[in-house]
């Protein structure tokens, strides 16, 4: 048996992980141009073969760009806004444009290129259709623990909140060019994998160290990265890693999700510190929370796992706020938190794409207005 130990962080630190499109400039659909805008990146200095700030996925269409360890969602927006910028230059000179949405409303997964990595192709001969069909762009938010078994913990504690948080970023309403009369249909598609959706629960650090091992014994994963929940421990960063939600359609919105997300394992891990109870959540229950969350959006009556009383996604984030209020203040990110009321009564980035597109009937224009709308820096004339 393998042993794997957990960094442990004494401070509740923050990293996020965009999973952002790349399109055509002209003709909005997806593009497998990874490599070129790499190749770019490390040309003018801010790529190098050991950095993790601009990585590649499964597939060439997709850039992940992630934040370095960041005290509060504050220093996390000034990184991600510097990271940005560089990309958007370098973008605008290669013809290309970020999307932010967490599938894309035309472009069919059947013309998108496997990244040439030896990890990635022998999942994709494993998972066959399942792997292939993976063009999905998530928002992943770590934050730090200071134990395994604390990690575990929260990880089970905050899966009746990962209905919520799911329910506040959909923006998937479209898949290979349809209405899926879903908002989120990323989060099926994810589904789909052999190990991802809901964690399976656990009580300690050695019963998730059993069971990765265990799994690896058998022949089901060959590495712990391809455990693909939606909540997770990483013992490499020592942080729990919730990767519920689709990725959100501006930064502003990502921002105050990665708040939200940071507010609730602090509180949680507070709790479990005070020796505060757990009430029993019934995976059921929260898997059929999700699931209203995908179909509905931010427009899903949720059951809370607690009482058994069904409210409003608008209600259960306010609620939520007002219980986290004095854990944001202490994470100085209280007005990114107080913008996620707002995003549960606004129309939501899936909502946004379904209402585009009717008002265009041109899937491609509002392809174009949306990237606009989401851009960091002034376009240079």
């Amino acid at each position: 048996m393998a042993k794997i130990d957990f960094h442990r962080n004494e401070r509740p630190t923050i990293g996020v992980e965009l999973e952002l499109g790349l399109l055509d400039a002209k003709t909005l659909a997806l593009s497998s141009a990874y490599g070129l805008l790499s190749a770019r990146l490390t040309a003018e200095g801010h790529q190098h073969e050991d950095s993790s700030n601009f990585k590649p996925e499964l597939m060439q269409c997709v850039l992940e760009i992630n934040t370095g360890v960041c005290e509060t969602v504050g220093e996390a927006e000034r990184d991600l806004r510097g990271r940005l910028a560089v990309v958007e230059a370098a973008c605008d000179a290669l013809g290309l444009k970020l999307w932010w949405g967490a599938t894309h409303p035309f472009s069919s997964w059947l013309d998108q290129k496997i990244t040439p990595d030896g990890r990635y192709l022998q999942l994709v001969n494993l998972l066959q259709e399942m792997a292939r069909r993976l063009v999905t762009f998530g928002l992943h938010v770590h934050v730090g623990v200071d134990s395994g078994d604390k990690a575990v913990m929260i990880c089970d504690r905050i899966m009746r909140h990962l209905p919520t948080l799911l329910a506040l970023s959909v923006s998937s309403p479209y898949w290979e060019g349809r209405k899926t009369g879903l908002h989120s249909h990323r989060s099926k598609v994810m589904e789909g994998l052999p190990t991802a959706g809901l964690p399976t629960v656990m009580r300690n650090w050695s019963e998730y160290v059993w069971l990765v091992n265990h799994m690896i014994d058998t022949g089901f994963i060959n590495t712990v990265r391809e455990i693909w929940w939606d909540v997770r421990p990483h013992y490499g960063f020592g942080t729990v890693e919730v990767r519920v939600c689709d990725m959100p359609g501006n930064l502003q919105d990502t921002l105050a999700l990665s708040a939200l997300v940071q507010c609730l394992v602090k509180a949680l891990s507070d709790e479990i510190d005070n020796g505060t109870y757990q009430h029993d959540n019934h995976p059921m229950m929260v898997q059929q929370n999700k699931w209203r969350a995908a179909r509905f959006g931010n427009h899903a009556r949720l059951v809370d796992t607690v009482t058994y009383q069904s409210a409003p996604v608008a209600d259960t984030v306010e609620r939520l706020i007002e219980l986290l209020q004095p854990t944001a203040k202490e994470l100085c990110c209280e007005s990114y938190l107080e913008h996620c009321a707002a995003m549960a009564r606004n129309p939501s980035a899936a909502q946004r794409q379904l209402d585009l597109v009717t008002e265009t009937n041109d899937p491609r224009s509002a392809v174009e207005r949306l990237v606009e709308e989401a851009r960091i820096t002034p376009r240079v004339a």
